[in-house]
């Protein structure tokens, strides 16, 4: 196990390194220059001088293999600069944006696990009785309707029934508050966008999960241990569930790793501040060194959570032995 992690981890550099590679390339071949929208629209008027004095302090003047080799070593060391826009730091930057996306992405998958694997199971135990014929209907609505829509209406719905029972209508606070500091005030900004999130979460994990249990049920050991006469419950339990999560673990990992930084229209829907709005305004900006961290991030997240559900299947299914 312990040789299986290293190994992992090991190819994780050379993953790491072409994604830096590709987005390094693919930023600088985005139209627009960080130091022409900094000091004037269009470029039209923008002094000379000026400019070069910008490109020279952001190292823009630089060969682009120095810039490719500056890049890299910023993430050896730990040190992603500046942003290129604001002039802040880096990490500050994304450190300000990353607790809210976190906590939206966190709450919206125990969301889905909670309904998706109860619900799924279910469905495929009661196979095309009503009990199943609503939970499809429920998770294919899930997935057929845009979040962003879903995520408008619920405010609309929420701002009419505040206003029918108080008179006025509530709206969510938008400055994010940390859930130590004032559990109320967090969960009211968090509680909707995670719900909205969590609902086309669940749909889809909801579906692959009644799916494999379908699939599960026909294999020969679970008619084997029917035939031994082991207990409905004890099969569905210890050999069923367990093998029919095996793909939908996988799920659940690949969507909880693009919701870190895959929300920009939710996010812009309930004015969050977090890391999805972020990396929009980057680009727009031509913030080469504050879009390269976030793309980055991503792909760190990606292989954190591949690397997690890997050894989650040893736990699900123990015929699965990593060496």
């Amino acid at each position: 196990m312990h040789r299986y992690i290293v190994t992992r981890l090991l190819l994780a550099i050379p993953t790491l390194a072409g994604a830096a590679l590709l987005v390094f390339i693919l930023m600088r071949l985005v139209p627009g220059d960080v130091c022409v929208i900094r000091l004037g629209a269009g470029g039209a008027h923008v002094d000379a001088a000026a400019l070069k004095l910008c490109r020279d302090q952001l190292g823009l003047d630089n060969p682009i293999i120095v810039q490719f080799l500056d890049f890299l070593k910023s993430y050896v060391t730990f040190d992603f600069g500046k942003s290129m826009w604001s002039g802040n730091p880096v990490t500050q930057e994304i450190l300000l944006r990353l607790p809210v996306s976190l906590e939206v992405a966190l709450m919206a998958t125990i969301i889905a696990v909670l309904l998706a694997i109860p619900l799924g199971t279910i469905s495929a135990l009661r196979e095309n009785t009503v009990l199943d014929h609503i939970v499809r209907v429920v998770a294919i609505a899930g997935i057929a309707t845009p979040s962003f829509w879903l995520g408008i209406v619920s405010l609309l719905v929420v701002l009419d029934v505040t206003s029918a029972l108080f008179g006025a209508p509530w709206m969510p606070p938008i400055e994010y508050v940390p859930i130590w500091q004032d559990p109320i005030r967090n969960l009211s900004m968090a509680a909707l966008p995670a719900v909205t999130v969590g609902y086309r979460y669940a749909a889809v994990s909801m579906r692959m999960t009644r799916s494999a249990m379908l699939e599960v049920m026909q294999e020969d050991y679970i008619r084997t241990a029917r035939a031994k006469g082991l207990i409905n419950k004890l099969i569905i339990n210890r050999h069923a569930l367990k093998n029919a999560l095996l793909p939908v673990v996988t799920l659940i990992g690949i969507e909880f790793a693009f919701l870190i930084g895959g929300l920009v229209v939710t996010e812009q829907v309930f004015n969050l501040n977090g890391v999805g709005r972020l990396f929009v305004q980057a680009v727009q900006n031509q913030d080469y060194t504050l879009t390269q961290a976030l793309v980055m991030l991503t792909v760190m997240v990606f292989v954190i959570c591949n690397l997690i559900v890997d050894l989650l299947y040893a736990w699900l299914d123990p015929r699965i032995r990593f060496s």
